[in-house]
């Protein structure tokens, strides 16, 4: 079992940056596992943001973000990061960490292993 932990949330003014980390604890091997980025705003169905594979290759984003956000990891850290930059009203929501044995995906329904979420908030 993989518990996750989310942190780095807050609230900046748009056009800010923000970086949100995920390290797992108990037992496991961050580096087998490929990590995602999901968000999800009130009212709205949780989405895709970014993903990145257990060895880094191509990472993956939504369009919407593509540009602004970048994904990373450091295996010998188990840390996953989300780098935002130019943030929008819009990017508010509670960001999630994800994980998963396999294929970076996008599909949110593949990953095992879920965060509690950091809330994001940009402010005009």
């Amino acid at each position: 079992q993989v518990h996750l932990a989310e942190s780095g949330g807050g609230l900046v003014q748009a056009g800010g940056s923000l970086r949100l980390s995920c390290t797992p604890s108990g037992r496991t091997s961050f580096s087998r596992h490929s990590m995602g980025w999901f968000r999800q705003a009130p009212g709205k169905e949780r989405e895709f943001v970014a993903a990145i594979s257990r060895i880094s290759d191509i990472p993956s984003y939504a369009d919407s973000v593509k540009g602004r956000f970048t994904i990373s990891r450091d295996n010998a850290k188990d840390t996953a990061y989300l780098q935002m930059n130019s943030l929008k009203p819009e990017d508010a929501a509670v960001y999630y960490c994800a994980a998963r044995e396999g294929m970076a995906v996008r599909d949110s329904a593949l990953y095992d292993y879920w965060g509690q979420g950091t809330q994001v908030t940009v402010s005009l």
